[in-house]
Order: C-alpha cells, then sequence, then structure tokens
C-alpha cells in the first residue's frame, strides 16, 4: 500500500507579486520564458503537473 501526499498544490509560478498569495510556495518570475522554465523544473523534482491559470501564472499539483 502507498500511502503519500496527494491532490496538493506544491508550488505557483507567477510574474505578478500583487495578484497572488496563499500558502503554496510562491516564485516570481520576470518573463514569459522564465515562467515556463521555472514551472517546468518544479514539475520534474517534485513529479506534479504543470497547470496554466493563463495571464501569466502556473500551479504545480501533485495529483
Amino acid at each position: 500500500m502507498e500511502i503519500g501526499i496527494t491532490e496538493l498544490i506544491i508550488a505557483v509560478v507567477t510574474m505578478h507579486k500583487d495578484k497572488v498569495g496563499g500558502s503554496a510556495p510562491i516564485f516570481y518570475v520576470e518573463n514569459e520564458e522564465q515562467l515556463e522554465r521555472m514551472a517546468l523544473l518544479i514539475s520534474k523534482t517534485t513529479r506534479g503537473m504543470v497547470h496554466d491559470l493563463e495571464g501569466g501564472t502556473y500551479i504545480i499539483v501533485k495529483h
């Protein structure tokens, strides 16, 4: 039997410091290229899935 944390927002990656808050770790980036790269790297290291919320914000979720 596998026990672990599932269905959890692991991180938020955004270009908007003034629009995002919460208890998950938030990574602020300056442009679209950094946004995509940071989300990809975090998802690879955590085995999470990247979801584009549009408008310069991605979330990484553990399903």
